[in-house]
């Protein structure tokens, strides 16, 4: 094989983000506004210029960043705006 053809082959191989470097293998992950730690593949809610959003740490061009996946953010919080109603007098 010429060089040529083994430069191209190596141009056409899908390069993962397999983290290593030489020897020495690299964690990629995500930081939040806190700093704590995110894994790739997981999704928060985000707080940025006045806006909530949920977003995904992904890669993009071996650089892990955030990419939104979905405006606003869920909420797993009830609000209860009445009191419930007093079930005492029905038989069950």
């Amino acid at each position: 094989m010429t060089r040529l053809a083994i430069f191209l082959m190596a141009l056409a191989a899908p390069s993962f983000a397999d983290q290593n470097i030489g020897v020495k293998t690299v964690d990629c992950y995500c930081t939040d506004t806190a700093g704590a730690r995110v894994e790739l593949g997981e999704s928060i809610c985000l707080q940025v210029g006045g806006r909530m959003f949920t977003a995904q740490c992904q890669m993009s061009l071996n650089v892990p960043m955030w990419r939104e996946t979905a405006e606003g953010c869920m909420s797993s919080q009830l609000k209860i705006s009445e009191p419930a109603p007093d079930t005492g007098l029905i038989d069950a």
